[in-house]
């Protein structure tokens, strides 16, 4: 009686899953990750007695835009898809009498019946569908708990110091593939798989990961301030620092990292800053300026100071001025010789960046460009000298016994 009713069953299973059917995900909110395909059965579907987790050959799977569908038949990823359209499932090993010809279906059937009879009636197969999103998943903030060594580095100042900051914001991540997702996160889920259950995970590898990616971004000459100017920059530093855990074994790429703000100890700022205007003193011209400035301040103090005479004002001001035998005159003077020196050759139309001396009083220049000759015959070419010509201490050419341009007269 028992073999009879197992027989029955059996049969009535295989009759029940002839029928095509038709799978598809009703929507997908956006902290969904994966997402079970459903059997949808209208009022007017007489499809109401298949089997649970059986797909039978020929099955039309919808796959929206932004998803991507894999078939897991007896555990294993058989089908994957992730154009957006119709997807007919033709190699199931459930078989149909509506799908791949009558004759070959009703032996696939015969098949089917003799398995279920020997697995007591039950279909011994499991079959389901999963959608997985495949949209960004954005609004996933992030917040160092505690500081992060951070390396500043100014090639301007020769500034390299390590200090620590705190930064916040808000990143996106894509599931890029699903086969990894589904082997080594999600697996086999009867429910919907949310972000919330691997949000803690991913934002502690994140944070781990943040220390060499701002290690990098020093290196790079990128100061901490400037961060936000350089997210781009830093969503690729981490996608490379996390490739081997999100995208080597969870199947998942940043692809957004935005930074809110970043904020480094008010010490830490105020060193630097003390730091860098202090270097822009090492031109004597700007140090100077300073000077200046400090003893003009100084001035007017003393001046509204009505304890205090002028010429102790003064007296202080002096004092100050000479206090380690430098004052605002040396400082200029000095800017003005490595002005001088940093000059290019032949600056202002002279070898030197000079103005060429005049030529010294009693000599005279040939027509040859010889000049300083003192004798009556020029020293390169031999020519004797004009008669009466004579040149100036200012450099002027004369023949006269006064000079036409300054009024010298004739040595």
């Amino acid at each position: 009686m028992g073999l009879l009713q197992v027989g029955v069953g059996a049969v009535n299973g295989v009759l029940a899953d002839q029928w095509r059917e038709y799978f598809y995900c009703p929507s997908m909110e956006a902290d969904v990750l994966v997402k079970k395909g459903e059997n949808r059965k209208s009022r007017r579907s007489y499809n109401t007695k298949g089997s649970d987790n059986i797909i039978s050959n020929g099955s039309v799977i919808a796959v929206n835009e932004g998803q991507c569908m894999i078939i897991v038949d007896q555990g294993a990823i058989v089908e994957v898809c992730a154009e957006a359209g119709e997807f007919v499932f033709d190699t199931s090993a459930e078989p149909s009498i509506f799908y791949g010809g009558l004759g070959k279906g009703i032996l696939d059937s015969f098949k089917a019946f003799a398995r279920r009879v020997t697995m007591g009636g039950d279909t011994g197969r499991d079959q389901r569908i999963y959608f997985f999103n495949t949209k960004e998943i954005i609004g996933n903030k992030y917040g160092t708990a505690n500081p992060v060594p951070f390396r500043v580095v100014d090639q301007n100042i020769g500034l390299d110091i390590d200090i620590a900051i705190r930064c916040h914001g808000e990143y996106a991540y894509r599931i890029v593939d699903p086969i990894l997702f589904y082997k080594n996160i999600c697996g086999n889920v009867e429910d919907d798989y949310t972000r919330s259950e691997i949000d803690s995970q991913l934002k502690s590898e994140l944070l781990t990961a943040l220390q060499p990616a701002f290690a990098r971004i020093s290196e790079m000459g990128i100061r901490y301030s400037a961060l936000p100017g350089h997210a781009d920059d830093l969503a690729e530093i981490l996608n490379d620092l996390l490739s081997e855990n999100w995208g080597g074994r969870y199947g998942i790429r940043i692809s957004t990292f935005g930074v809110n703000s970043v904020k480094a100890p008010e010490e830490d700022e105020k060193m630097i800053k003390e730091l860098q205007r202090n270097a822009a003193f090492r031109n004597p011209a700007m140090a100077a300026a300073q000077l200046v400035s400090a003893q003009s301040a100084a001035m007017q103090a003393a001046a509204s100071n009505p304890n205090a005479g002028p010429m102790m004002a003064f007296a202080g001001m002096n004092m100050a001025g000479q206090a380690g035998g430098v004052n605002a005159q040396n400082l200029f003077a000095m800017a003005q010789q490595q002005a001088q020196q940093a000059a290019p050759p032949g600056g202002m139309g002279f070898p030197s960046g000079q103005p060429a001396a005049a030529p010294a009083a009693g000599t005279w220049t040939c027509g040859c460009g010889t000049a300083g000759n003192t004798g009556k015959f020029c020293s390169e070419c031999g020519r004797p000298r004009p008669d009466g010509e004579w040149i100036c201490t200012c450099g002027t050419r004369n023949k006269g016994k006064f000079c036409s341009e300054c009024g010298k007269p004739r040595q």
